[in-house]
């Protein structure tokens, strides 16, 4: 074995080692969500009471992403069970009850359950302590119902929770989960590494061979970019037309048409820019990736000619109108008063996260679609479909919590959120490790079958094109 074969094993097994202890030492950040519930009837019909949990008082400002809305309904005043998913670290909870003036509730039963552990609420008790803030409401206790009578259209009902045993289910649930998390980022994180190790040619001849070429995939991703819109008028203006034009129709839709407003705490034509610049960059390398052998054919016939090079073309001459986006999501941020700060650097790291991302997606998709054309219609419905499937143009609070990981399942939530907390939500990736270690699962297995399929199918290329 060669000296400097030696040292970059020597090298990759100290940074091996070194992740394994960071892995091992994290401590997840994450909350848990347990249910708050309570036996409510009324004599309004229909009625929507709208719970917010928090850890700060009333006489502070309520999270609006942080409520739940259930509607009691009935005709007759029966008693109705209303559900709703609250943090296990929480120790307010703000109820309001509907914007009904003279109306009668009575509440009983409430109960904070989850994790396997139930903590009841003395209602008696809620009365009594001098924390329960009251507006808009008389309040009584009749036996073991609490009595509420509305003298407003804002009756609003704020009492502490006492909590210990959901709380420490909770850590326990949490601690168990972050364990899990552990052990599956290390058998990836070392299973790569070994991999790596033992048939490291095998498993890295593809990055090597794009790393060989690397100064003839600048060359081409250049003249790839300035030949897209050769001919016309206005050149390279064109490929940041469309996209401004459709941030400036979702902002007129959502945030002047249906009066989206701020949302996440942040103005929407902001929420909306630094969510949708990561999509823009998918949406571009993954239809011009797809195509790309097949826009390239002349170069694929040709028996010398590295064709593993074509899809990274795409993916770096995307990269250059996504630089501009960039900016201005940063501008943007700043008009609003909102300034880059030491978070921003993560945009390096989200924009590499998705940048493999799509590579692994594109070496398989542009290797399919030689054999099987109609892939490229399907992958633009999909595309038409997917931009839905994320919260870019909406907030995932409004989605049921015990849904909203179907949304996290997307991989592109990730790098959609870490844009977000790169340029406006300042919170490192690694506060979300849970989320970080199935991103770069899934990314890790899409980027293997991309480069699997592309190699096998790759020697019968010339043939069918």
């Amino acid at each position: 074995m060669s000296k400097k074969r030696k040292l970059l094993l020597a090298a990759l097994i100290l940074v091996l080692a070194v992740l394994n202890v960071l892995i091992i030492r994290h401590q997840s950040s994450g909350n848990s969500y347990v249910w708050f519930q309570m036996d409510a009837s009324s004599d309004v019909k229909k009625e929507s009471v709208t719970v917010y949990d928090g850890i700060i008082r009333y006489d502070a400002n309520w999270d609006a992403n942080r409520e739940s809305d259930k509607t009691y309904s009935s005709d007759s005043g029966e008693v109705r069970t209303l559900k709703y998913y609250v943090r296990s670290d929480m120790n307010y909870v703000r109820v309001q009850f509907g914007a009904t003036a003279g109306a009668t509730w009575k509440i009983k039963g409430a109960e904070l359950t989850g994790c396997g552990a139930t903590d009841s609420i003395d209602l008696a008790e809620v009365l009594k302590d001098s924390e329960t803030q009251m507006n808009d409401i008389d309040a009584s206790m009749k036996g073991d119902t609490l009595v509420l009578k509305t003298t407003g259209t804002s009756p609003i009902l704020v009492f502490k929770v006492n909590h210990p045993n959901v709380t420490a289910a909770a850590a326990a649930s949490s601690a168990r989960k972050n364990l899990i998390l552990k052990v599956i980022a290390l058998v990836i994180l070392d299973g790569v590494c070994l991999g790596i190790l033992l048939k490291g040619k095998k498993l890295l001849s593809l990055p090597i061979e794009v790393w060989q070429n690397r100064r003839l995939i600048m060359k081409l991703a250049k003249n790839d970019f300035k030949t897209k819109y050769a001919g016309s008028y206005l050149g390279i203006f064109w490929a940041f037309v469309q996209p401004v034009v459709t941030v400036l129709v979702y902002w007129v839709v959502f945030g002047i048409g249906l009066k989206a407003g701020a949302t996440a705490n942040v103005p929407f034509v902001l929420y909306l820019t630094s969510g949708i610049v990561p999509w823009f960059y998918l949406q571009e390398v993954l239809t011009g990736g797809t195509n790309a052998l097949i826009e390239y054919s002349y170069l694929v016939k040709k028996v010398v000619f590295k064709i593993s090079v074509l899809p990274m073309v795409k993916a770096i001459s995307a990269f250059f109108v996504h630089m501009f986006f960039i900016c201005v999501a940063f501008l943007i941020a700043a008009l609003y008063g909102i300034y880059p700060s030491v978070y921003a650097v993560q945009i390096v790291y989200y924009f590499f996260c998705m940048f493999i991302f799509s590579l692994g997606l594109i070496y398989g998709t542009c290797a399919i679609v030689i054999f099987f054309r109609d892939l490229s219609q399907i992958i633009s419905i999909i595309l038409q479909i997917g931009i839905w499937t994320i919260p870019i143009m909406w907030n995932i609070q409004i989605a049921p919590p015990e849904y909203r990981w179907i949304f996290r399942l997307n991989p592109m939530y990730y790098i959609v959120n870490g844009y977000r907390d790169a340029i406006y939500n300042h919170q490192w990736f690694w506060s979300n490790m849970s989320q970080t270690v199935y991103f770069w699962a899934v990314t890790l297995v899409l980027f293997g079958l991309g480069a699997v399929i592309f190699k096998r199918l790759k020697v019968h290329f010339a043939d069918v094109l």
